[in-house]
């Protein structure tokens, strides 16, 4: 339980930094609900961690009914990481770096926050639960589910940021989802 709390306070906070202080001075998209969150984020000026929060109700919804394991297990990771993103948004404009480097180390940061809790059954919600769904019901690795759905996310968010921008979001993306596979590949090794 301190492990996973553990998880959950770094992770969190590590999700905090790279979307305030590396994606979103630059507009910068991830890939599933925190990237749907960005997006309302960059149209309509509302936080990125209660969006997150709302967005994924109907996740937990369907959790509660068909797998409270889940539910249980995410919800408080959901919560929190979604507060200290909140938390940490003055953090914003902190640092100026160029758009590539920013792109680089967010999606590592963000990637290393999601890939330490899940590595410790517990997750930011949204798409990272429906991917640890996906993932038990077919053994996918869950990080290479993640990346599928954050390639999805950042395409339909592509019109709002534009070409440029997009590219620079598909650097965000591949690291999550490598950072995410790689931490999650070896807690499974770790197990077996």
């Amino acid at each position: 339980m301190v492990e996973k709390a553990i998880a959950i306070l770094v992770g969190s906070i590590l999700l905090g930094i790279g979307i305030n202080v590396f994606l979103v001075p630059h507009e910068l998209l991830d890939g599933g609900i925190i990237g749907i969150s960005l997006i309302i984020k960059y149209i309509w000026n509302l936080k990125v961690g209660l969006t997150i929060i709302l967005l994924s109700i109907p996740l937990y919804i369907i959790a509660w009914v068909y797998y409270r394991p889940y539910f249980y297990n995410s919800l408080h990771g959901m919560l929190f990481s979604s507060f200290m993103i909140d938390v940490l948004s003055p953090l914003r404009g902190s640092i100026e770096i160029p758009i590539f480097f920013s792109s680089v180390i967010g999606g590592a940061l963000v990637g290393t926050g999601i890939g330490l809790m899940l590595r410790h059954e517990t997750s930011t919600g949204g798409t990272d639960l429906l991917a640890q769904f996906i993932s038990k019901l077919t053994n996918y690795n869950v990080g290479i589910l993640i990346f599928i759905i954050d390639g999805i996310v950042i395409l339909c968010g592509s019109w709002i940021v534009g070409p440029r921008i997009f590219l620079y979001s598909v650097v965000v993306v591949i690291l999550v989802g490598a950072v995410t596979t790689i931490l999650t590949s070896v807690n499974r090794k770790a197990v077996c």
